[in-house]
């Protein structure tokens, strides 16, 4: 059972981020974009906390990369509804690109729960690249202004960040976190053992 008291320092701002969702909505419709755009900064910068720290002091848990992942989840989420309320000409302006570009993420959302029951943890490479455009993309158009160069690079990467994790998904008979990529993945025990049997 998992308890309050389990919970380490890394999985404290992945908790963060959980809690900070509902709040990020609340400011989207209280129509308080800088507010808004100020807290986001905060709940992308744990983010890169939460790994750095997991890796220092060895805290890397299954729980953990869950718990990371729904934090990532719930503030890409809450990123988009805040970019469409406060930018929606240029969502609308590029609307399909970003329906193309969520394609292959719901069609490995789908793929992990019908495999796994849950949601992927890789945190792979690829994947550490892809947040951080997304971050700065968002960050950038709400801030300032969205910029198409910008938003051209981060989804090129997160397609490819998402084309790898399905890729990993069929590599992989049960659930694991923290690969780096397909490279890797290639040499994981894990992975081998599977094999080997």
């Amino acid at each position: 059972m998992i308890t309050f008291k389990n919970f380490n320092i890394a999985d404290w701002f992945s908790f963060y981020r959980i809690c900070a969702a509902p709040f990020l909505l609340i400011l989207i419709f209280l129509d308080l974009r800088i507010a808004f755009t100020w807290l986001l900064l905060i709940s992308f910068s744990t983010d890169a906390i939460d790994g750095f720290l997991a890796r220092k002091y060895k805290l890397i848990s299954a729980k953990g990369a869950q718990l990371d992942s729904l934090g990532d989840q719930l503030t890409t989420i809450a990123a988009l509804i805040g970019l469409y309320v406060f930018e929606k000409d240029f969502i609308h302006e590029n609307l399909l690109v970003i329906i193309i570009a969520f394609v292959p993420y719901f069609l490995q959302m789908g793929l992990a729960y019908w495999k796994y029951g849950k949601t992927t943890a890789y945190h792979t490479y690829l994947a550490k690249l892809s947040a951080l455009l997304q971050g700065v993309f968002f960050l950038w158009a709400l801030f300032f202004s969205p910029s198409y160069t910008l938003f051209c690079i981060m989804i090129g990467f997160s397609i490819l960040e998402t084309l790898e994790e399905i890729t990993l998904i069929f590599m992989y008979d049960k659930w694991v976190s923290d690969v780096r990529g397909v490279y890797w993945a290639l040499r994981d025990k894990r992975r081998l053992k599977r094999n080997e049997k």
